[in-house]
């Protein structure tokens, strides 16, 4: 007799509000800077707002995509343990990329960190789910 599984998405769901509020955070800095410096469409020549709204760029680049990845590996009754450990690294990653690239538009090891943060989990969710995928062929 296998276990019985209840699907839910109370984990993703977690990592999601946390990765909201992050992303509302990096939204309202661009709306300060646009006030600050007076722009209401595009940076104009303000570098930090060009910084803020790359920023906000990318975090709404990759993050959906890892979320939905999350949903789907959450509810195909993957350990916990996975879904939580892939949750921790993305909001560490995102916080570490919008931390490195606020302080510098270069090279920082925060950004590189957001980065192979980042591209870690959606390798490992991809491999997760094609693991899952051909283990039903089988």
């Amino acid at each position: 007799m296998t276990p019985s599984f209840t699907p839910s998405l109370t984990i993703t769901g977690f990592y999601a509000a946390l990765l909201t509020l992050l992303y509302l955070i990096l939204a309202v800095r661009i709306i300060r800077l646009r006030w600050k410096h007076r722009v209401g469409i595009g940076t104009g020549q303000a570098e930090d707002l060009k910084a803020a709204v790359r920023v906000h760029g990318n975090f709404i680049e990759y993050v959906p995509l890892a979320l939905i990845l999350l949903a789907i590996i959450e509810f195909s009754g993957i350990a916990t343990l996975w879904v939580h450990g892939l949750g921790i690294v993305l909001v560490i990653a995102r916080l570490a990329h919008a931390v490195g690239l606020t302080r510098t538009v270069g090279a920082s090891t925060p950004r590189a960190i957001g980065v192979a943060g980042t591209f870690a989990v959606l390798i490992l969710e991809a491999g997760i789910l094609i693991g899952r995928y051909i283990g039903t062929l089988w």
